[in-house]
This record gives C-alpha cells, sequence and structure tokens, in this order.
C-alpha cells in the first residue's frame, strides 16, 4: 500500500469515477492509475469502486469506508507538509479565502488591508461563489477558510464560528413614498416591485420567509449576487431594493436612501468556516481574529478539537 494509490482513489471520486479525467488531475497515466487501484483492492481483498466492464461506476459499501479513511490518511498528509512549511517559513506561506460577494466586497477589504500590512510575504487569493460553492472549497482543501452567512453552519466536516453580526437595509430613491413610514411594514414593501438578491445569498431565505408567514407575495423583479447591481436599478427607478445593511454607504451611495428593516428580516450572522481537523497556520489564526476579535485562537482551537459550547454572537 502507498500514498499514490491512495490518491487515485481519492481523485477517481472526485472526478466522478472518471480515470481519464484522475490521471491528467495528478500528471499520470490512466492504465496507471487502473493498475493502482486494482493492486489496493487485492491488497485489502474488497472491491473499493463498482465496475461495469472496465469502467468504474461507483463505491461499493466497504468501498465507502475506505474513502473515508483515505480522506483522513491524506488530511494527515496535507497537515504534516503544512507543519513543515510554517516552522520553515513562519511569516510567508498561501492563504486562500472562499467568500461570497457581499463579504469581498464589502466586508474584507479593510480586514485584508490589515493583515497584508502584517504579512506582507503571504500570498493571499480570495475565491467567489454561492456558500454552497465555498463550503466544498474547504471541504476539498481548495481553500483555507470560508466566511459566508447562509447555511455553511451544517455542513458537514466543516467547523464554523459567528464572526458578526448584520440586518438588511430596503434602498429607494431619495424621494420614494417608503421614506415617509415611521416604521415600514411588509405590506408597504409588497406594494412595490423589489430587487434583491438570489436565493444562495446574502440572508435571501429570511426575506422570503417573513413575507409566506404573512401570506404576503414577494413581487421581485430582478435577482442579483451584488448588492451594487442591485443599487443601479433601484437608482434607475426599476423598484425598491433589499440588500445587506453592510453594502449601504450614504457617502458613496448619495442618490439613495437606506431605510432599517432588521424589525421585520431579523438579524443575520456572517461565520467562518475552517475544515474539520485541519491545520492552520499561525498567521490565518491572525486573519480571523481580525475579522472578528471576540475569536481569538484559543476558542478557534477549542472548537477544531470539539471542546466547544454552542457559541453564538
Amino acid at each position: 500500500m502507498n500514498l499514490h494509490q491512495l490518491r487515485f482513489v481519492r481523485e477517481a471520486v472526485r472526478q466522478n469515477y472518471n480515470l481519464t479525467d484522475a490521471a491528467k488531475a495528478l500528471f499520470t497515466s490512466q492504465p496507471g492509475v487502473s493498475k493502482a487501484i486494482i493492486e489496493l483492492e487485492e491488497e485489502l481483498g474488497v472491491d473499493i469502486f463498482t465496475r461495469h466492464g472496465k469502467r468504474i461506476r461507483g463505491l461499493t459499501e466497504p468501498g465507502r469506508l475506505v474513502l473515508e479513511s483515505v480522506e483522513l490518511i491524506m488530511q494527515e498528509i496535507d497537515s504534516l507538509k503544512r507543519i513543515g512549511k510554517e516552522y520553515a517559513a513562519q511569516d510567508s506561506g498561501s492563504f486562500t479565502i472562499a467568500t461570497t460577494h457581499t463579504q469581498a466586497r464589502y466586508t474584507l477589504p479593510k480586514v485584508v488591508q490589515a493583515f497584508m500590512l502584517k504579512f506582507p510575504k503571504v500570498r493571499l487569493s480570495l475565491l467567489q461563489g454561492n456558500p454552497q460553492q465555498i463550503a466544498e472549497m474547504v471541504q476539498r482543501d481548495q481553500a483555507d477558510l470560508a466566511i459566508a452567512t447562509e447555511s455553511i453552519a451544517g455542513v458537514t466536516g466543516l467547523i464554523t464560528l459567528p464572526c458578526y453580526q448584520w440586518e438588511h437595509v430596503v434602498v429607494v430613491a431619495p424621494d420614494h413614498p417608503l421614506l415617509k413610514s415611521k416604521q415600514v411594514t411588509l405590506e408597504e414593501i409588497a406594494a412595490f416591485p423589489i430587487i434583491t438578491y438570489d436565493g444562495a445569498f446574502a440572508g435571501r431565505s429570511k426575506i422570503d420567509h417573513a413575507f409566506s408567514l404573512r401570506g404576503l407575495k414577494l413581487d421581485v423583479l430582478l435577482e442579483a449576487i451584488d448588492a451594487d447591481v442591485i443599487k443601479t436599478y433601484v437608482e434607475l427607478g426599476m423598484g425598491i431594493g433589499i440588500i445587506a445593511g453592510m453594502a449601504f454607504d450614504a457617502e458613496r451611495d448619495k442618490n439613495l436612501r437606506a431605510i432599517s428593516v432588521g424589525h421585520l428580516f431579523g438579524m443575520n450572522v456572517s461565520r467562518v468556516a475552517v475544515k474539520q481537523g485541519a491545520y492552520l497556520r499561525s498567521y490565518i489564526y491572525t486573519f480571523i481574529e481580525l475579522l472578528a476579535p471576540t475569536l481569538n485562537r484559543k476558542l478557534i482551537e477549542q472548537a477544531m478539537s470539539g471542546e466547544k459550547e454552542h457559541y453564538e454572537l
């Protein structure tokens, strides 16, 4: 048994059981991958994959258990490599953050700026996607951590901790009638075409849920993943916008006004997620502390080790 065989098994699954694609991803030959997997199966005495002719189609029941062990072993190998790299160069290396557009555009700039001043030798990368995509990036070791509001808290294999709270605002033109309301209601909002986030982003599920509970129709004229796009169409007079409060800046958005609607849609919590059992370099702990000062290294390590109570803001 060797590490190449384990890598081949893992990559075969990642490539949807296509050995040709697995071989390309690992810069080797397809026959070599196939032979190594067969030799591993013979050594273990079980079939890892189900087959139709010479093609593999899926995992057998013991194959699922084998894959779980393979993932753990490869994770430990990656951790060993990272430990070596960190102690060889404490203040340099690579750091990849997976996040949504809202976080990347409105929350992270000042945090990233402060981090780069502390660690100028670190190569920082930002990957963007929806919450499901960024969670998968961390699961697959394509990113060191994920930052998002929606749904990452329940993803298998991830440790998540709350960073900060925020609420939605309604954005309207300066002369809009909603500005005359002392406290805007759902009924008043429902009277106008709405421009807001795509269903996977920025607490959209809470917006939908609030209207559903009141039996009101949500007249969504346009959906977007970018608050700047939403604000642009509001400025054109096409409707009213519902965006994350962090995405409105009175100085920058002079042609718009914001109305707080936290009383309608509740508070949202942005969370940071890391892979369970992953080795975090010291500067990653520093980044998380810059993002959320309440998350010190001791608390994060307790969460990583499973010795945590339910910690919420």
